[in-house]
This record gives C-alpha cells, sequence and structure tokens, in this order.
C-alpha cells in the first residue's frame, strides 16, 4: 500500500465541497454560542430516554465543511498509520538499484500516493456538503488520547434551515440528540469503543495481499452481470475490492452500526416527538435527502448507501424489538459484545430476541 498523499487529499476536497456565503458570518458565531447549551439540554434527554449513563461534558463546537475535512484526514491518517508504516517496511529495498528505470519506479509510490489522496479528497469533499453532526471519540486523536467532541457543520445546518424554513433552535436541538445518543452509546456502555476499534484494527489486519485478486474481482462482477445482480451491493466499491476476510468482519461492522445509527435515529426522533413541534417533518425531508437521486449513483458507489442502509435496517430492528418485547428490551444488546445482533438478526429481530431469551 502506498502512502496517501493527505494533503493532495485536503486540497482535492475544497473543490468538492463549495462555499456557504453565512458560514463565516455572524450567524455561525451565534450559533456556537447557542451550541453547549443544545448539547447539555439533549445529553440530559437522551439519558433518560435510553437509560445510559453518559459521563463528563463534550466539547462542542459549529465547525467549516473544510474543518470537517480535516478532522478527518486526521483520524483517517493515524488508523492508517501501521498499513503505511509496515508497507514501507516491506517495500523499502524495493526500487533500490542503478538501472535508469528505477527513478521512473521510485516515483510510482509518490504518484499512487497523490491518486488516492485525491480519491479520498473528492469523497470527503462530496460528504462535507452533507454531514450535519458528527461524534468523534471513536478514533483517537493523539497517543492514547481519544476525542470526545460534538461537532455540527454549521454551513450545512443553516442552509437546510433556510431552505426548509425548519425553526433554527428546533433543528440544531433535533440534530443535537442525534449526536448525543452516539454519545450514550460509546461513554454509556464501557466497553463500546474498546470493541468497535477492535473491529477496525481486525478490518486493517487482514488486508493481506491476495493473489490473483483482481482476477477474482473480475470474474464476481462478470458472474454478477451475468445473473442480472448488481455486482457493486450495498458494501459499495470498498465490499467489492475486499478479501474474504474483510468481508467477515464488514459484515460485523456493518450490523453494529446498522444498531448504533438506527438507535441514534429513533432516540432522536422518539425525543424530538415530545420536544419539538415540527419533528415530523424534518425527519421527513431528511428521509428524503438520503435517497436523492442526483447523488445516488455516487453513494454507491463509493459505499455511502451502507451507512443509508444502515439507518433504515437499524431503525426497524429497534422499532420491531419494541413491537414484540419492550423498549427496555434494548438494553440486553448493551450487555456484551456477544449480545450484539448479527447481521442476519437485524434483518430479523425475531432471530436476536430468541436467542437472547433462549
Amino acid at each position: 500500500m502506498s502512502h496517501v498523499d493527505w494533503g493532495t487529499a485536503r486540497n482535492t476536497s475544497k473543490r468538492f465541497a463549495g462555499e456557504y456565503p453565512l458560514a463565516d458570518t455572524y450567524h455561525a458565531h451565534r450559533f456556537q454560542l447557542q451550541a453547549p447549551d443544545l448539547v447539555a439540554r439533549a445529553s440530559q434527554l437522551v439519558a433518560e430516554s435510553t437509560g445510559l449513563e453518559i459521563p463528563g461534558q463534550p466539547e462542542v463546537g459549529v465547525i467549516s465543511r473544510h474543518d470537517w475535512v480535516v478532522t478527518n484526514t486526521h483520524s483517517f491518517a493515524r488508523m492508517l498509520q501501521p498499513i503505511e508504516d509496515a508497507s514501507a517496511e516491506t517495500n523499502g529495498d524495493e526500487f533500490a538499484g542503478t538501472d535508469p528505470g528505477d527513478t521512473a519506479r521510485r516515483n510510482l509510490p509518490s504518484l499512487a500516493g497523490k491518486a488516492m489522496g485525491a480519491q479520498i479528497g473528492a469523497v470527503l469533499g462530496f460528504m462535507s456538503k452533507r454531514v450535519l453532526g458528527q461524534y468523534e471519540l471513536v478514533l483517537p486523536t493523539g497517543d492514547n488520547d481519544f476525542g470526545d467532541s460534538v461537532l455540527f457543520v454549521g454551513a450545512n445546518i443553516m442552509s437546510m434551515e433556510r431552505q426548509h424554513q425548519f425553526r433554527p433552535s428546533s433543528f440544531r436541538f433535533w440534530v443535537a440528540l442525534h449526536e448525543c445518543a452516539h454519545r450514550a452509546q460509546f461513554t454509556g456502555v464501557p466497553w463500546m469503543r474498546p470493541y468497535f476499534l477492535s473491529l477496525v484494527e481486525k478490518l486493517i489486519s487482514t488486508d493481506e495481499p491476495e493473489k490473483g485478486r483482481l482476477l477474482r474481482i473480475s470474474a464476481e462482477f462478470r458472474s454478477a452481470r451475468e445473473a442480472g445482480l448488481d455486482p457493486i451491493g450495498d458494501k459499495g466499491i470498498v465490499g467489492l475490492l475486499a478479501s474474504p476476510g474483510q468481508l467477515e468482519v464488514l459484515d460485523r461492522v456493518q450490523a453494529l452500526m446498522s444498531l448504533l445509527e438506527g438507535h441514534g435515529h429513533v432516540v432522536m426522533d422518539r425525543v424530538g416527538e415530545r420536544e419539538i413541534v415540527d419533528v415530523k417533518r424534518m425527519s421527513n425531508v431528511l428521509k428524503a435527502r438520503r435517497k436523492d437521486p442526483k447523488s445516488a449513483a455516487f453513494m454507491k458507489l463509493i459505499g455511502i448507501e451502507m451507512k443509508m442502509r444502515q439507518y433504515e435496517d437499524g431503525a426497524k430492528f429497534i422499532n420491531e424489538v419494541e413491537r414484540l418485547a419492550s423498549w427496555e428490551a434494548l438494553s440486553m444488546a448493551w450487555e456484551s459484545q456477544e449480545s450484539l445482533p448479527t447481521i442476519e438478526e437485524i434483518r430479523d429481530a425475531r432471530l436476536w430476541l430468541d436467542r437472547m431469551n433462549g
């Protein structure tokens, strides 16, 4: 694996992120002043709704699209550092020699790194125009240090408020509910963060060279086309390129994220229905936004469609568990990592309830 050129990623993202005229005005400053109180109120209501204790107080920030990209490139760079270090050790002498062609070959990793940076930057730039909020704790922010921040992407939230005539205090509070629900999951469930990080580590560590991988992918692609199936699927290009070992871990990641995203979405709507007058309209707008056909193809290609499916499948699982058992029954999922639903159980809540009650 070549080193990703993260500078190229950040520069490329700017071309896709665009500008929002109110991003650097007093509107954004006022939002920053309001945000801590919104998060404090949301945290209290989320704790009451979920039964999860939320320790401490997070940092709260209203950031720009570019800030969001920088935050995520830093996280990705730290996450991928072990792979890049191992790759450098393995390939350090690969292009050593005196042949005139060696110089050109030595430049290949640099060119590949810039190409990868440009691809990642395009994805992050695209996403920076859509993300409303982010809870940052999962990925490390430094040596053995983890962030605890609730971030709002101010430009995107203000844009949606104006486009759909949402009351700012209500819409911002609704977004805060979702991010505080994720904070409850990762701080109120003691084993959740290390378990998630273990999945990320396994996903990275199973990325070993596979002889004939391109031939295998080509054959699978052709077979799917001949069968009239979608060769990319809801895991996107990442899933298409993944090794068999990575696919198993991806299924576990998808099951976990479906539970967390679905739970967060249900909590924000459940609390919102009691606290916000027009929450149903907000929810409907957000659902329609996720299915916007203008960006559907791109989202499918890079695997973001899997993220969209996580909201839907996870919320369906949460609602089905409540219907078949109770809202309190969901607390069984937080008992241990063995209690988490599998991807099959996410799709059929009865299987999970049968296992937990067996």
